[in-house]
């Protein structure tokens, strides 16, 4: 390789990965104060938490590596230029043609990530995550109940048992302890199990027990009964989609699937890898400008413009979703041309227009 490529490439991904994991830190954040609701609600086991977070960070993998790509080639570009480097590599006859090919070496393999986690990862994580939902939502020792100790659950109940069946649906020996408008409730049991009524409320039946309810400040007020089944409601089950949702569905079931929606979601996973060499090309032009000239600018105009490019894509895919746009128009409308014309601003970049012609009298 020669050693302008090196360098070049040196530095385009030392500034990508630089962006990448600041991009990273900052999803994570995000991500995980989703999580961290969801989990304080009852709807996600606590003990799913990070695996959850992980399955669900691939997803957003498609449209962050292509933001810190354009970043990075950007900061990367507006600093050769501040530093008047770029003057002298086109003093020197090196044009956009010869930049292209340490660009590529860095851009084809982030390129072909970005379709690999749009394509298979992204689809095959959101149906992994699904899959652990529906079974902890079925099953009380991933919910986080565990034999001998005592938990508490997302309402404030305390609840006790002694054993846990294999499939985590059935208990033995259960103590139960809750508290509310100044009265406690206290309930035990010889067993129980976990049933559910619709797709999200989930209740636990208590067989052959007792329960006992009072003041907690004292009194004598007391209720003691005997029971033969009692019903207590657990936290709603966190919302799972049906199984041919296109958006669990493997990216070959979707080449064959005519729903609108099945449709839509194709293409929502065909354009990042496309928006990604678009938006990388347009990275040259963008950061043109003059020696110690400020750089951030065209960093944020660069950044708007791929929000832009994304929102386009999203609202685009719920409208062939709903129909409004017909199936074989797809997103091409939007990545065709858009790399279209980021290729054509990369071959003019720094082509010196032709002088006008001066008219023959003109200086008479």
């Amino acid at each position: 390789m020669p050693r302008l490529d090196r360098y070049l490439f040196r530095e385009f991904t030392q500034s990508f990965l630089a962006t990448l994991i600041i991009l990273l830190v900052v999803s994570v954040g995000g991500v995980m104060a989703d999580l961290l609701g969801e989990v304080a609600d009852g709807k996600v086991p606590a003990r799913l938490l990070l695996s959850q977070l992980g399955l669900q960070f691939l997803g957003y993998m498609p449209y962050i590596v292509p933001l810190a790509l354009m970043l990075g080639l950007l900061l990367s570009f507006s600093r050769l230029y501040r530093d008047s480097e770029m003057a002298v590599l086109t003093g020197t006859g090196v044009g956009p043609a010869r930049l292209l090919r340490p660009l590529l070496l860095l851009v084809v393999p982030v390129v072909a990530l970005v379709a690999a986690c749009s394509l298979w990862l992204g689809p095959w994580a959101m149906r992994t995550a699904e899959q652990m939902l529906e079974h902890a939502n079925r099953s009380l020792v991933v919910s986080g109940l565990d034999a001998g100790k005592f938990t508490v659950l997302a309402n404030g109940a305390v609840i006790y048992v002694s054993a846990i069946s294999t499939d985590g649906t059935g208990l033995s020996r259960v103590f139960i302890h809750r508290q509310k408008d100044g009265r406690f409730d206290v309930v035990t049991a010889r067993s129980g199990e976990m049933f559910f009524e619709g797709e999200r409320e989930r209740y636990l039946r208590l067989n052959e027990g007792f329960r006992v309810e009072g003041p907690v400040d004292g009194g004598l007020d007391y209720r003691l009964m005997r029971y033969a089944s009692n019903e207590i409601a657990l936290p709603e089950r966190a919302d799972t989609r049906d199984k041919d949702d296109p958006q669990l569905l493997p990216t070959t079931t979707l080449l064959g699937d005519a729903r609108p929606q099945a449709r839509a979601q194709l293409h929502a996973r065909l354009t990042p890898p496309l928006l990604a060499l678009a938006f990388a090309l347009l990275t040259l032009p963008l950061s043109r400008s003059a020696p110690r000239q400020t750089r951030y600018g065209r960093v944020m105009l660069g950044f708007l413009a791929y929000m832009f490019g994304v929102s386009l894509m999203f609202n685009g895919t719920q409208w062939l979703a709903e129909g409004r746009l017909p199936s074989p128009l797809g997103l091409w409308w939007l990545s065709l041309p858009l790399l279209a014309i980021a290729a054509w601003f990369y071959w003019r970049d720094g082509a010196l227009s032709r002088p006008r012609a001066v008219a023959a009298g003109a200086g008479a």
